[in-house]
């Protein structure tokens, strides 16, 4: 993705500006970033691009598994990829046979590590590149991708150790958007009553068996112009307080750094069994609660926990679709906003990619919640979706529609059948509360379509694409 080296401009029939829909917007581009934004133009000028229906800000996914993409439909089941419903074992290695419905998340794990089990540097960069534009079809233009599958699956590291990561960032490039690259240290296997199990099975991939041979492969990452290296711990089950917590705070504080956070009330169960305090507690006692950090999920927590990440001036990411997906819960959002949190948002296992049923949950949960309304409003959904959730990300200059941001854009119909009908100025709140994905019809980055008129310029097949690449693990 180089810079735009000529200036471009665009009309937007409607564009979102952070508080507000306002009508008739030029937008100029210059290298990469926007020059102009000037309201009140009736009319297209010549020579520039018209954008009807509401432009916003380009969508940042905070949280990504891109390989979780493989399970949509067959984790339902419980059955493996390329196999069907209560069938048998078929052919291939790694992906093949068939098991009971998954009833919990510990047991979709299981059916999530046979494709973790089957992919390599090449398989992975085409399951990516067909699932990054997938989400740029949705709008996406930034992506967190939560990055543990380092290693070949006995744990051997490539004779390049961060191939899989590098085959990620090329992914995210080719299929036209950003990238963080969150590459994580995953250390354990889990908790046992005395300490951590040691990783078994396809975990042996994601480990690299100490902090420093992590920090040491990490620190060979390199970012490109579509792409930055952030950091992540899996969880307070695979990196322990003798791993360093605060050393790898200290390692990474001029980054992004998420963690998975409180998930299941399993893993708060067997902490406090371990160390006498809640994940959030002990994270909090080593030092990691900083600025940078982003709680992923953060979906059981005390009254305690919520004040802790509220002073540590953190984001929390939210990832709705995969936690009712995975009867996970729903989380304290409107509580961890009151305490200090910003908000992200991620698609996380890929049970849909759309972003906005992602924000749109995060309210509409809390309504089955509480039984009340009104706990979010369009504004803040939509700022969680874009500025904040690029912030969480290492790009505090994207997400927003004003000069000196990066370009990066989409646009919506307003005319589909989910979304005609609100007059132009609650063009936002239609967007939040009825659009999804398929609603969107272009998808600008750095001041290019990537999706123009609903098609991929970069990827001309994405469903066949993805078929293609989730087809290869079966053999």
């Amino acid at each position: 993705m180089g810079r735009s080296r000529v200036q471009v401009t665009y009309w937007l029939e409607n564009a979102w500006l952070g508080t507000h829909t306002a009508p008739a917007i030029l937008l100029t581009v210059a290298d990469d970033r926007i020059a102009e934004v000037r309201t009140g133009v009736d009319h297209p000028p010549a020579g520039a691009t018209a954008l009807r229906g509401l432009t916003l800000p380009g969508l940042a996914n905070a949280h990504s598994h891109a390989f979780h993409r493989a399970l949509r439909g067959v984790a339902q089941i419980g059955a493996r990829p390329g196999t069907a419903p209560g069938g048998g074992a078929g052919s291939g290695s790694g992906v093949t046979g068939a098991r009971s419905a998954p009833t919990s998340f510990w047991s979709w794990r299981d059916v999530m590590y046979d494709v973790a089990g089957a992919l390599d540097p090449d398989s992975y960069f085409a399951l990516a590149r067909a699932v990054y534009a997938e989400m740029a079809l949705a709008g996406i233009t930034c992506v967190g991708e939560f990055h543990y599958l380092h290693h070949q699956p006995d744990g051997t590291p490539y004779a390049n150790p961060n191939a899989m990561g590098e085959a990620l960032i090329a992914a995210a490039g080719e299929a036209g958007i950003r990238i963080t690259l969150l590459d994580t240290a995953y250390l354990h296997g889990g908790f046992t009553r005395t300490g951590y199990r040691p990783l078994e099975g396809v975990q042996r991939r994601f480990g690299d068996g100490t902090a420093d041979r992590w920090y040491d492969r990490w620190s060979r990452l390199k970012g490109e112009g579509h792409a930055k290296v952030g950091a992540a711990v899996h969880s307070v089950r695979a990196f322990s307080d003798r791993d360093g917590y605060r050393l790898f705070a200290e390692r990474t504080a001029d980054v992004p750094v998420h963690i998975h956070l409180s998930e299941q009330t399993a893993e708060n169960q067997a902490c406090t069994l371990l160390h006498g305090r809640t994940p959030a507690r002990l994270l909090a006692d080593n030092g990691f609660w900083r600025p940078n950090t982003t709680a992923v999920h953060a979906t059981h927590l005390t009254a305690g926990d919520i004040a802790l990440l509220g002073t540590g001036g953190g984001t929390v990411c939210m990832c709705p679709t995969t936690e009712r997906d995975l009867a996970d819960g729903i989380g304290p959002a409107p509580q961890l906003r009151r305490a200090g949190c910003r908000m992200s948002l991620g698609s996380d296992s890929h049970a849909v990619i759309d972003l906005f049923e992602e924000a749109r949950a995060v309210e509409m949960n809390e309504r089955l919640q509480a039984r009340t309304r009104g706990h979010w409003t369009a504004a803040q959904l939509l700022r969680a979706a874009t500025d904040d959730g690029h912030a969480s990300l290492g790009w505090p200059d994207a997400g927003r529609l004003e000069p000196g941001a990066l370009a990066d854009f989409t646009t919506i119909a307003l005319d589909t059948v989910r979304t005609a009908g609100p007059p132009p100025r609650l063009a936002g709140e239609a967007a939040v509360f009825a659009a999804t994905a398929a609603d969107v019809r272009h998808t600008v980055v750095g001041g290019r379509h990537v999706v123009r008129d609903g098609r991929h310029q970069l990827v001309q097949d994405v469903p066949g694409s993805l078929a293609a690449a989730i087809g290869a693990l079966r053999h």
